[in-house]
């Protein structure tokens, strides 16, 4: 189940942040997007618990849209991330009307959309909450690459069942993917020859590192840096 630390430090929501634009249906659902709308390669980035409107997240995209990518962010929250000052909605009560499932089922017309619009390889990547539906996009095969960052809720049977490139960021302090957990990802992935992998901890981050880090902290914005290096390095590897 989601721990405290699956939410720790939210981060101040702003509708107008990043350099792209905001459109009310991209496959149906609400959408940030970033970057020439006539790439043929498009990467998807599913957010943590917090939703399309965080600032970093964004800020994310533009970054990506920047290494010739479409960049799509959908909101598949609704407008209704979780708020940790709520407590009528602990994570416990919220995740079950924000299932991962559903995530999963409402990206499907989201890649559509790409492909409509003559997008030829697709990547996703997913934040804590976000990695769980990369997850499923990467069993289904609706994806060409995968990149999960401090996943949440992903097991190892869902890892057997992978079938498309796929990049493990992981923390050395989180509870929602332990490294015990990530290193036990990378052996299944290592015997699998068929399906090209990077698994990596990054020492002394914890979960949420990659996203909800203060951009006033030399280090935190360092190894933030460094992991968005790694996913935008898997992706011109694998969709391009």
């Amino acid at each position: 189940m989601a721990s405290p630390q699956c939410c720790a430090n939210p981060p101040t929501l702003s509708p107008a942040a990043g350099e792209g634009k905001v459109v009310d249906s991209f496959g149906g659902l609400r959408a940030y997007l970033a970057g020439a709308q006539e790439s043929k390669s498009a990467v998807v980035l599913i957010s943590d618990v917090y939703g399309f409107e965080a600032p970093n997240l964004r800020n994310i995209a533009d970054k990506v849209a920047s290494s010739g990518y479409f960049v799509v962010v959908p909101d598949f929250l609704h407008g209704d991330p979780f708020v940790p000052a709520d407590a009528d909605r602990p994570i416990q009560v919220w995740i079950k009307e924000h299932a991962p499932d559903k995530g999963f089922e409402e990206a499907k017309p989201v890649i559509a959309a790409l492909k409509e619009q003559g997008v030829s390889v697709v990547g996703a990547a997913g934040y804590c909450w976000g990695a769980k539906v990369v997850a499923e996009l990467a069993k289904a095969n609706e994806i060409q690459a995968a990149v999960m960052l401090h996943p949440s809720f992903v097991t190892v049977d869902d890892i057997k069942e992978v079938k498309c490139p796929i990049a493990i960021l992981g923390a050395e302090t989180d509870v929602m993917s332990p490294p015990e957990l990530v290193k036990q990802f990378k052996q299944v992935l290592s015997s699998n020859s068929g399906i090209g992998s990077f698994v990596k901890i990054f020492p002394g981050v914890s979960h949420g590192w990659t996203v909800r880090y203060d951009s006033n902290d030399a280090a935190a914005v360092k190894n933030a840096e460094e992991a968005l290096a790694d996913m935008i390095e898997w992706f011109n590897k694998n969709l391009k």
